[in-house]
């Protein structure tokens, strides 16, 4: 069955129809512990090399233990603390790993009970393990970095935050972080985007477009939507109506052109072609509620697999992550994770057919899955 909403066409998935079929997938024993023994609050890994970084707090009264740690990918060991600081109100923050494998880091200075100011810190290569000069994005201390896309090995990373003043919109922003050069910030001017509506991003390096999902969040006469934004015109694009609910995850198949969603209320995962602009949803394998939405959307393109963290499975014990090739059809399913409640990051390993999430157990872990 198809119909025509909003200038895209959408194709309930027959596929979803069909009973669960669940492969014997489950996590790994493996994990990451961080180095201080501290709840990770950032992390990512290189996609095109051996390395991954986190950051961590251990709380300590009004003072923390803060910490930057690189780990190898292949075993889960720390190989390194980058950077420690001792009975501090400081934070780090992993923003992420961007353009060619470099770790991108924000310190949060407190002087007193709130952020004084905020520095961004490039660790290029990972390997190095050290601070290697300074990222200085035309940001204000009252600018707020929510996301960077997904390094993909483009030398562009996309970047969203909001100012957080009681007004204005989020916008968006690209940058070459190792050259430490700057895009022009785009304002998305619909209140649907702006940061209360919990909105996410993704990047097509390729077309050089930002892709942001956002909805109000309310009953399912609310819909979910998507917009582009072009980073060098500045062009935003007329908003498509993806699914119902809060849009919880998103990522990109950059090569085909394809952005996936994953949205609250109806717990679907869309598939929506940014050339056709043909959208396909189908209900999460074996949900059939709102506890079984997904969250977190990453993309392997080696592979070209998306994967959907589920917090409360459809599949199995515990957590799961719902696998599906760029068609929208159901590949597998990753059992037996503990993922927060919220969204936590997917970060995958194509090469070794790896990815590693955080553990709602223990927050000081990141589990390991093979795939």
């Amino acid at each position: 069955m198809s119909r025509t909403m909003n200038g895209a066409s959408i194709l309930f998935a027959a596929f979803s129809l069909l009973p669960a079929v669940t492969l014997p997938c489950a996590a790994d024993p493996v994990v990451v512990q961080s180095a201080l023994g501290g709840s990770i609050i950032g992390y990512d890994v290189d996609r095109t090399g051996t390395m991954g970084i986190l950051s961590e707090y251990v709380p300590h009264g009004n003072a923390n233990d803060v910490a930057v740690e690189t780990f190898d990918l292949a075993t889960g060991a720390i190989v390194k603390v980058v950077k420690k600081k001792i009975s501090t109100k400081d934070d780090y923050v992993v923003l992420g790993v961007v353009g060619a494998g470099a770790g991108l880091v924000e310190t949060e200075h407190v002087g007193d009970l709130f952020v004084d100011k905020r520095t961004y810190n490039a660790i290029d290569p990972l390997s190095g393990g050290k601070f290697t000069g300074k990222w200085t994005p035309p940001l204000s201390k009252n600018d707020i970095l929510l996301s960077a896309s997904v390094n993909t090995g483009a030398s562009t990373t996309a970047f969203m935050g909001f100012p957080n003043t009681g007004s204005g919109h989020t916008f968006v922003f690209a940058s070459d972080v190792v050259g430490n050069t700057f895009g022009s910030k785009i304002e998305i001017v619909d209140d649907v985007f702006d940061f209360n509506d919990s909105p996410v991003m993704a990047y097509d390096s390729q077309s050089n477009m930002a892709f942001v999902g956002a909805s109000v969040g309310c009953n399912p006469s609310c819909f979910s939507e998507l917009r582009s934004i072009d980073l060098a015109s500045g062009a935003v694009g007329d908003a498509v109506r993806v699914g119902h609910g809060f849009v919880n995850g998103i990522a990109a198949d950059e090569a085909h052109g394809i952005i996936a969603t994953t949205t609250e209320l109806d717990f679907t995962v869309e598939f929506y072609n940014e050339k056709t602009h043909q959208l396909v949803r189908t209900v999460l394998q074996g949900a059939t509620s709102q506890v079984n939405s997904g969250t977190d959307v990453q993309f392997d393109p080696m592979h070209k697999l998306f994967f959907v963290g589920q917090p409360f499975s459809s599949t199995g014990p515990n957590s799961s992550i719902q696998v599906y090739d760029r068609n929208g059809v159901f590949v597998e399913s990753i059992n037996n994770l503990h993922l927060p409640a919220s969204a936590s990051r997917i970060a995958l390993d194509p090469a070794l057919r790896r990815g590693f999430v955080q553990s709602s157990q223990d927050g000081s872990q990141l589990q390991i899955f093979s795939y």
